[in-house]
């Protein structure tokens, strides 16, 4: 069985229930990259230095730079001895509709699986009442040297047992709007083009399918490796030809519906139906 991520209790009011945390993603599946020198093709070292002196690993420590270029040094007991509440007990301060929280809060999601077969009845209790409420507990807990706050919540798919855990950003990590999008202004919309965006997203609407989307890049890095490795000619696809630009956002949905035909959702079926049968 995977390690546990953070071990503990979940306070609520006066309930406590004793769980484990386990990451739900997987990192391993990225693409990662070494720095080699191009000429021998040996990996290429980095060494810890301090104005071209060499530092040995046991005599770094964190530090923290409480003004320009001046560090306080903290050793790493002295990080172990902040003894944070949240690091045993994930107190729930409040609880929240689920549609309250934005998507931009989302950080990593977790597993969350009662430590014990005794615990197993509360959690079902939990994932229950949350799913009939549409809602979510805020919380606060520390791992992986920092403290995060979190959202526990009901899996969306019924049959996966246990809660999800979410670590979300704080409000300091958010950035304001105004800086990247000083362009983006209201403006009136129209009722025929905002109809035919309408038909667009709803001839479009289908059940979402996560297996139908794979990671096109880390296939292509595959190929690149193995094509070098093998001596063969790396074929380098000619870039898709660039669509003719369209001024006008009404007749760029007008080409978007007729070129792509998407085909009528069942609830639009039915609708026309209603109405050839009512003619």
């Amino acid at each position: 069985m995977a390690r546990p991520t953070w071990s503990g209790s979940i306070q609520i009011s006066l309930v406590s229930i004793a769980v484990k945390i386990f990451p739900a993603t997987n990192p391993g599946r990225q693409v990662e990259f070494h720095q080699i020198d191009r000429e021998t093709g040996k990996r290429v070292h980095h060494q810890n230095v301090t104005e071209g002196d060499t530092v040995e690993a046991t005599d770094i420590v964190k530090g923290f730079e409480y003004a320009k270029n001046r560090y306080v040094a903290i050793e790493p007991d002295e990080l172990k001895a902040l003894r944070l509440p949240t690091a045993t007990t994930m107190q729930i301060k409040q609880f929240v509709k689920m549609d309250e929280v934005s998507p931009t809060l989302f950080e990593r999601p977790y597993f969350v699986a009662p430590k014990d077969e005794a615990q197993s009845k509360a959690l079902n209790i939990m994932r229950k009442a949350l799913t009939q409420t549409a809602s979510c507990g805020i919380g606060e807990i520390a791992f992986s040297g920092r403290e995060h706050l979190v959202a526990i919540a009901a899996p969306i798919d019924p049959k996966q047992k246990g809660l999800m855990l979410y670590t979300l950003r704080y409000e300091e990590e958010l950035r304001d709007t105004k800086g990247v999008m000083p362009d983006a202004k209201d403006s009136s919309v129209d009722a025929e083009e905002l109809l035919l965006a309408k038909r667009l997203i709803e001839g479009s609407t289908s059940k979402f399918d996560l297996s139908k989307y794979k990671n096109d890049y880390i296939a292509a890095v595959k190929k690149l490796v193995d094509a070098k490795r093998k001596g063969k000619k790396i074929e380098v696809e000619a870039p898709a030809p660039k669509r003719e630009k369209v001024v006008s956002i009404m007749d760029a949905l007008r080409q978007s519906l007729g070129a792509e035909k998407p085909k009528k959702s069942a609830k639009a079926k039915k609708t026309a139906t209603r109405r050839k049968k009512a003619a």
